[in-house]
């Protein structure tokens, strides 16, 4: 069987579709796995990284301040399915599964025009704009939160399945790995990033959180990744402070984080956005954590996300505010001094785990193939 996958724009598209992937390799490693994605987009590096063929449509997002790039973005949306038609008729696949992002549109749409068995994807409580678009084409849309089904008019097309993820969740050790950095089971471990492409305010709090907290706690070791683009101004940031040195053989800074199951497992706290991906993946690893919602993306979804967590004792929520750097140590400091109340928070949190997800994704993958 031959799958091709698309997703992307950032880590929280892509490793969805990577997840699935694998489900499928899993199952039967003679399937055929194929992605395509933007020319430019992260998802090359991930994919590559995976060893899976890579192919591109030229397609790109809306802004949402008003620019004359949109013009060009609207025009691409209309032809990009035409062309990607050409792909699909030349790699002839079975299925069709998007995860979200903008270059999931013209792939989608163009296997409805094929008559290709299609599914999509969605992470969020609240669906993205493309998600919505897609739904009158897709043959079935599987939702990792029930409450998503409230924004779709097709009650039929609507499966609830959880997110897929990826194996290192299940498979990671946490005192090897724990062991290979290092780090002592009587020591503490935070492990924070601020998603794929780095947030500016959340960098500044957690290299605060380096330079003043743990350089006053000789016990933690601190793991940040900045996100690619933000890596040499935070690392030029972390040099020029005075506390550094006594920091440096107990912090990592880092771009990107490759091996994130593995140090989600072994870490104690872990500090991050609130995507539904990695909610989702602080879940099944079950350990405590300070969800910063983002306050920069559509409908407030990252805030919902880490609220329902909140709210159940399974995490700390934490507001983005002009002095994040020292609520964000207090609260740290909450989960430190507390081992109570920090293996109490990652306890909880297991609840919202689920461990059947992949399995899920298949049958109703499978099932539509076997419908067409």
């Amino acid at each position: 069987m031959h799958v091709l996958l698309t997703g992307g724009g950032t880590a929280g598209h892509v490793n969805p579709a990577i997840a699935i992937a694998e489900i499928f390799k899993k199952k039967d490693p003679n399937t055929v796995i194929t992605f395509v994605g933007t020319p430019n987009g992260m998802e090359n590096r991930l994919v590559a990284k995976e060893g899976y063929p890579m192919r591109h449509v030229k397609v790109m997002g809306f802004s949402r301040s008003l620019s004359p790039k949109n013009f060009y973005a609207a025009y691409l949306a209309w032809q990009s399915p035409h062309k990607a038609r050409n792909l699909l008729r030349e790699l002839k696949p079975d299925l069709v599964i998007g995860t979200g992002g903008y270059v999931s549109w013209p792939i989608l749409k163009a296997a409805s025009l094929e008559g290709i068995p299609s599914a999509v994807h969605e992470s969020n409580a609240i669906p993205g704009l493309t998600v919505k678009k897609l739904e009158k084409y897709v043959d079935k849309i599987l939702l990792n939160f029930e409450e998503s089904g409230a924004h779709f008019s097709s009650r039929e097309k609507l499966v609830t399945v959880g997110n897929p993820l990826r194996r290192g969740f299940a498979k990671a050790q946490r005192d090897a790995v724990r062991k290979s950095l290092g780090i002592s089971e009587n020591e503490i471990l935070i492990l924070s990033f601020g998603g794929s492409l780095g947030a500016a305010a959340l960098n500044r709090a957690c290299l605060y959180l380096m330079t003043n907290y743990v350089a006053a706690h000789p016990e933690i070791h601190h793991i940040h990744a900045s996100g690619e683009r933000n890596y040499e101004v935070c690392k030029q940031m972390l040099e020029e402070n005075a506390s550094y040195e006594s920091v440096r053989e107990r912090t990592v800074l880092t771009p990107y984080i490759d091996n994130m199951p593995e140090l989600m497992q072994a870490a104690d706290i872990i500090i991050s956005r609130a995507g539904a991906m990695t909610v989702s993946e602080i879940a099944l690893a079950g350990r405590a954590a300070i969800l910063i919602p983002s306050p920069n993306v559509a409908n407030n979804h990252q805030f919902k996300n880490a609220k329902l967590l909140a709210d159940g004792n399974a995490a700390v929520l934490l507001e983005e505010s002009d002095n994040l750097g020292f609520l964000l140590a207090e609260k740290v400091d909450a989960l430190v001094e507390n081992d109570h109340f920090r293996k109490t928070v990652a306890h909880h949190v297991k609840s919202y785990a689920r461990a059947d997800a992949n399995e899920l994704i298949y049958e109703e993958l499978m099932a539509l193939v076997a419908q067409k």
